[in-house]
């Protein structure tokens, strides 16, 4: 388990360019304007816009929220699995949301299970999916006024694990869990 975990903050921050030290984007003059609060609720929003975009739901938890120097993380995992068959769907349907919403693709992983966007603002998206169909959808937000930051708001659509070890998915979709490959 820590080894997933460490491997994806890894490739979190190769793909996204924002690693621990706080160097978040910040070449746009409104974040300025935006201190650690507002931002993780812009992340809270961009995440919950992200999820109702997934048809049909998945069920998901909250995994973590972590401020750093001058910026916040935000991460849900999805409970639900996603079987090998429908994970390139899967992110298709995050990636499609994404670009109608105007965000930048920045890159995928060789493997086509990750993918990194980032908003017109600076907010850094980031898709993951494991070997075992479990999907990851992090934000990081752009580098802004230090504040205290409360935890996410946004109620998970089933159980809630952020408080403790998440399990491998465990919620069959006859959708987002079949093994039948998607028609053209």
């Amino acid at each position: 388990m820590r080894k997933r975990v460490a491997a994806a903050a890894v490739l979190t921050l190769l793909l996204s360019g924002c690693g621990a030290t706080g160097t978040a984007s910040s070449t746009k003059g409104s974040q300025s304007k935006m201190n650690m609060q507002e931002a993780a609720d812009r992340a809270d929003t961009i995440l919950d816009e992200t999820f109702a975009s997934i048809k049909p739901p998945v069920q998901w938890t909250h995994r973590y929220s972590m401020p750093g120097d001058c910026y916040v993380d935000r991460e849900r995992s999805v409970m639900t699995i996603i079987s090998a068959e429908r994970r390139g769907g899967f992110l298709g349907v995050l990636e499609r949301h994404w670009k109608s919403k105007g965000y930048k693709l920045v890159a995928t992983s060789p493997n086509g299970l990750a993918a990194n966007f980032e908003t017109q603002d600076g907010f850094q998206l980031e898709a993951l999916i494991g070997t075992t169909g479990q999907a990851h959808v992090s934000v990081t937000t752009p580098c802004v006024e230090k504040s205290e930051v409360a935890p996410p708001t946004s109620k998970p659509n089933g159980p809630d694990y952020s408080k403790q070890e998440l399990p491998a998915p465990n919620v069959k979709s006859t959708f987002w869990s079949s093994d039948a490959p998607l028609s053209s």
